[in-house]
């Protein structure tokens, strides 16, 4: 399957749960490469890339929190106005919907990274490819 390998992490929505997360993985030398959390009143859906996500699930599951791997595209457009519309556009012309997205800044500091979970990762590669957005891989993430 194309994308990225996410993880998806479900909480209680109860004091100190993240914290468990980030500890349990921070002492097990995992580091988080991006994350987004979405909550409702009683849950929270925590999104992580790591630079191990086979041992942070091994890890987690021991811990015993709740834990999915999604696949998800991931690109790097220009840190500019309408760099992020210019995609999300094309997915909408091309009838692919859009499920979440969060972003985090290059290394370099010049491009942004985009992580979207889209209803159809292959039709969605072909879209960027015909806007002339290349998907970034898993080991590009790594090296942020």
């Amino acid at each position: 399957m194309a994308g990225i390998r996410q993880i998806s992490v479900f909480l209680s929505n109860q004091a100190g749960r993240l914290a468990e997360v980030t500890k349990l993985l921070a002492d097990n030398n995992i580091d988080i490469i991006a994350l987004s959390i979405a909550d409702t009143a009683q849950y929270g859906a925590l999104r992580i890339i790591t630079d191990d996500n086979d041992k942070a699930i091994e890890i987690l599951k021991a811990g015993n929190f709740i834990t999915k791997i999604n696949h998800v595209l991931g690109i790097e457009i220009p840190n500019e106005p309408g760099a992020l519309s210019k995609v999300l556009y094309a997915f909408e012309e091309n009838g692919i919907s859009v499920e979440y997205i969060y972003a985090f800044v290059a290394r370099s500091g010049i491009n942004a990274r985009v992580i979207i979970r889209v209803n159809d990762n292959e039709h969605g590669t072909e879209v960027l490819k015909s806007i002339g957005i290349g998907l970034i891989s898993e080991d590009e993430i790594l090296r942020h």
